[in-house]
């Protein structure tokens, strides 16, 4: 299997991005191929084969993947391979989970707040200002989430 030239590009520059997200080289490039690659189903020796790195590179960056949810494998009958693909398709549920947790995180610095000594007042109004910070965002963003789905619909 084969990469064309402008795919590769195309892996190596959407690779950077995922690197500046905190993902391990490896990791970025497999992501970065499961999202370019013409098929959306990858074996673990495609990959491997593709990108021409080591088993064990491979291995460890699909584990992490999986378990950072970004992929997932599938399997097909009859055939004892694991197939991997991005995790594309769940993008909104992804995006309300994200919703949802900044929810609970502002309620937890806001607990923070509540039990923190007044002495630190500069700390404690900029805690204060994440707090808000995170209740806007949250309220903007379901904001803009419900109008996105009103045009789709």
């Amino acid at each position: 299997m084969e990469l064309r030239e402008i795919q590769k590009e195309l892996i190596e520059k959407l690779g950077v991005v995922n690197e500046q997200d905190g993902m391990t080289p490896v990791e970025a490039r497999i992501l970065a191929l499961l999202i370019i690659s013409d098929e959306v189903e990858l074996t673990f020796d495609s990959i491997r084969e593709m990108l021409d790195i080591s088993k064990s590179a491979t291995s460890n960056a699909l584990n992490i993947l999986q378990r950072t949810k970004k992929i997932e494998y599938i399997t097909k009958l009859g055939d004892g391979k694991r197939y991997f693909r991005c995790r594309i398709f769940t993008w909104q549920k992804d995006a309300e989970n994200k919703l949802l947790g900044m929810g609970f995180v502002s309620q937890l610095l806001q607990e923070v707040l509540f039990v923190r000594t007044p002495k630190t007042t500069k700390f404690n109004s900029e805690l204060k200002e994440v707090i808000d910070f995170l209740n806007f965002m949250q309220q903007e963003l379901s904001l803009i989430f419900k109008r996105w789905q009103d045009q789709k619909a």
